[in-house]
């Protein structure tokens, strides 16, 4: 589900950012499916969805879906070992070409929902972004995936990338990583801030991703970084937070770069798109402007008038006797990959 109210949406506009996928968390080998969305500020939930879009899975590997050292109550999950993350990717997808077999077939079946969805991934109808971090379980899903006649689309996260770019390059997988994020936990000590660019001189189409609310409305920033670490040059970074991602989720013939007959999804910037000190004056999409740093300014001047107003109005009503309450402050919570 989609808040198409939340703040983030219009704080990412400020940012230059126009459109972003939405992946379910990575607490299970198989999650659920994804969407593609702009952020079309002011619109429903339903307008907000990317049209005729391609269709997403998420996958995870590692700590967050075995959780074995998580505590007591994650010892009844399943699996608990990295080894078992494979065994499930093994037996979901027997059962899925099983499945399929007896489709065909003409003989009854149960449509099963599960099923359904990895068949797409059998027959290359759905594309599949993993949560990824350790060299060894990189390497297990490509060869769980060459084993089903399928291929993995993108290892997000993938921050010991620069370990198996090669086999990632024969793979044919894409890569989102983040700019400079290391040793926040056990399985990340070994990434480094040269993985984008060692992925990127090997050939493989790499994108920086955000996975926060806060970093993603300064992706232009956090491109900036692939330059300091690893002096790729700037058209290049630039392409990892515009033309890559667009590529990675196969509608580069929509967006990712202005062209005649694209969609007009665009930034207005102040300065160096790259620079800290750089504003996006006007964040447009499909020709419309969403974001203007000018009208802002006017409507937080318009809020703050609202607000006296408002203030005004209510201690006006306590002085004249009637009843209060408490504040009810309203405090957003954040999800990320290891929010239980």
């Amino acid at each position: 589900m989609v808040d198409s109210d939340d703040i983030n949406i219009y704080r990412n506009l400020a940012g230059g950012v126009t459109t972003i996928q939405i992946l379910h968390g990575s607490a299970n080998p198989i999650g659920g499916r994804s969407a593609i969305i702009k952020l079309k500020w002011g619109e429903s939930a339903q307008n907000l969805i990317f049209p005729d879009s391609p269709k997403f899975i998420k996958f995870a590997l590692g700590e967050n879906v075995k959780q074995s050292n998580w505590g007591d109550y994650s010892r009844s999950r399943f699996p608990q070992t990295r080894m078992g993350v494979e065994q499930v990717y093994t037996d979901y997808f027997s059962r899925a070409k099983e499945y399929e077999t007896l489709k065909k077939s003409g003989k009854p079946y149960r449509k099963d929902l599960e099923m359904e969805t990895l068949v797409e991934i059998l027959n290359k109808e759905r594309f599949i972004s993993c949560h990824s971090y350790v060299q060894s379980e990189i390497n297990m899903l490509m060869e769980v995936a060459e084993r089903f006649n399928f291929n993995i689309n993108t290892f997000t996260h993938i921050l010991e990338g620069y370990k198996v770019a090669d086999k990632m390059k024969e793979h044919g997988v894409g890569a989102s990583t983040f700019s400079d994020w290391w040793a926040y936990k056990y399985e990340v000590n070994d990434a480094i801030p040269y993985n984008a660019a060692i992925l990127h001189n090997q050939g493989i189409v790499t994108a920086i991703n955000s996975d926060d609310a806060e970093m993603s409305r300064r992706l232009n920033q956090e491109a900036a970084k692939a330059i300091k670490y690893g002096a790729i040059s700037e058209e290049d970074a630039w392409k990892m937070v515009t033309l890559n991602p667009a590529k990675l989720l196969h509608i580069d013939n929509r967006v990712g770069s202005v062209k005649v007959g694209k969609d007009a999804d665009m930034v207005l910037w102040n300065g160096h798109p790259m620079s800290i000190y750089t504003k996006a004056e006007k964040t447009l999409i499909e020709g419309a402007v969403y974001f203007d740093i000018e009208r802002d300014k006017q409507n937080r001047e318009t809020m703050k008038r609202e607000k006296n107003e408002l203030t005004t109005m209510m201690l006006q009503a306590k002085n004249e006797g009637l009843k209060t309450k408490p504040v009810v402050k309203k405090v957003d919570e954040h999800f990320h990959c290891d929010t239980i």
